[in-house]
């Protein structure tokens, strides 16, 4: 699927069928009980000169989160070894940054992925737009993925942020993919979009050079202070449909179950995995915003009847 017309066609199927359809695809790629734990980690957080409205960590803004200066390697490493402890195998780092400048700050990152690495976890990163020199190191030091999300359709985008354009993150995205790292990239649905801004935005995604390896896919949760934070719930029907259109055009990637899932139930939680979702953040918080609890997510995986991790805090 690359167009609107093909993905609206497969989006718009009978539930029945469409959640069929994208099991089908998934067993046939992976299979239903390989589901990623992964952790993430802010390791630098607030003041980003950014003005995304759904981000508490925009200084546009007069939310509850502070700043907090970039931690240091010692300090990743103990939380990574926490994470791998509890049954994460993908350790992911936020910084809130709009691009990380080269220097002090760059290469004490590039240590941090050379650690995650060293204690054999996928490494991910998510530093804002990145040079192509950037993006060579950063393959250097071995990172397994960068994240970069493209949030929403292209139309919808100036909605939501305008201290960057559309094409900005596409170039990071192909920045990226050139110095071969794996891709990861998704959006948020909540923020008042349609669903065919959904649908542009995964489009946008299957015409790219390069596909992500990886698709997250986020439920804004509002937060205080930012413009959104009035927001209402997408409905959860439409956000099964979503994570079933994205395994079928995507059938090799992660879906990954991202941000949200504290207000989802754990029938819903369940249903997206059936239609194709096979990664979550695992873990007591995400970056700035909470996340269901490690003991939650066992007994969510354990009545699944899957492999249960370790219990332990990240």
């Amino acid at each position: 699927m690359k167009t609107l017309d093909e993905f609206q066609a497969v989006y718009h199927l009978p539930l029945s069928e469409l959640i069929l359809r994208a099991a089908g695809v998934h067993q046939a790629h992976r299979g239903h009980n390989d589901i990623q734990r992964c952790a993430l980690l802010s390791i630098k957080t607030g003041g980003c000169p950014e003005d995304c409205k759904y981000c508490s960590q925009s200084a546009h803004y007069d939310s509850p989160v502070g700043r907090e200066p970039l931690l240091t390697v010692d300090e990743v490493r103990e939380k990574a070894e926490q994470a791998k402890a509890s049954g994460a195998t993908r350790f992911c780092m936020g910084a809130a940054w709009r691009a990380p400048k080269d220097g002090p700050d760059f290469d004490r990152v590039i240590d941090m992925v050379r650690v995650v690495r060293g204690l054999g976890m996928e490494a991910c990163v998510t530093l804002g737009m990145l040079t192509d020199d950037q993006a060579r190191r950063l393959k250097d030091a071995d990172l397994t993925a960068y994240n970069h999300n493209l949030d929403t359709s292209r139309r919808f985008y100036p909605e939501v942020i305008t201290t960057r354009k559309y094409d900005d993150r596409l170039d990071t995205l192909r920045a990226v993919a050139k110095a071969g790292i794996s891709v990861c990239s998704g959006g948020i649905v909540g923020m008042g979009e349609t669903v065919d801004d959904r649908l542009m935005m995964l489009a946008e995604l299957a015409q790219l050079e390069t596909q992500p390896e990886s698709v997250p896919i986020n439920c804004l949760m509002p937060q205080s202070g930012t413009p959104l934070q009035m927001a209402t719930d997408v409905d959860s029907i439409e956000i099964v449909r979503l994570i079933a259109t994205a395994r079928i055009a995507f059938p090799k990637a992660r879906v990954r179950l991202s941000a949200g899932r504290d207000r989802m139930s754990r029938e819903l939680q369940i249903l997206c995995f059936l239609a194709g979702a096979d990664s979550v953040f695992y873990g007591d918080k995400l970056l700035t915003a909470p996340n269901p609890t490690s003991t939650d997510d066992a007994a969510l995986f354990r009545s699944m009847g899957l492999p249960e991790p370790g219990l332990a805090a990240v």
